[in-house]
């Protein structure tokens, strides 16, 4: 039998988005994209759970992201997993990271697409994001 590995996610950028360029040109974006559920636990209390997913797109995906998202607009991604290793040039050490590789999007927020309606940057402020250096990835 073969294998799927497939992603979907429906979240808010913690962040805009970095578009950086490879040596050859090509374009490259990368962000961290938050998640959430809410359960009640065993006393009733309502509890939220945030998860943090490192993206990266390519090409003209990552130039129309980069262009049109912005810190806290929601965005629908489809894409796969994908694990790479690579050495801290600041201490030499071998990093493992795992990352959700956009092959599709969809515009959800209106301001995305070009309305003046505003984001509700305040969704994020609640949160730390784990702070990844980009010089720390090799391109």
């Amino acid at each position: 039998m073969g294998s799927v590995n497939k992603v979907i996610l429906l979240g808010r950028l913690g962040a805009d988005p970095e578009v950086r360029y490879t040596q050859d040109q090509t374009p490259v974006a990368s962000f961290n994209l938050a998640t959430s559920i809410n359960y009640k636990n065993k006393s009733g209390e309502k509890i939220d759970k945030t998860s943090w997913h490192r993206c990266v797109a390519w090409r003209k995906t990552a130039e129309v992201i980069g262009e049109y998202f912005k810190k806290g607009n929601q965005i629908y991604i489809e894409g796969s997993l994908e694990s790479r290793s690579y050495d801290d040039q600041k201490t030499g050490e071998k990093k493992y990271i795992t990352e959700v590789v956009v092959n599709n999007f969809q515009f959800v927020d209106s301001k995305a697409g070009g309305s003046t309606q505003p984001a509700d940057d305040n969704f994020l402020d609640d949160f730390d994001i784990e702070n990844t250096s980009s010089d720390d990835v090799p391109f």
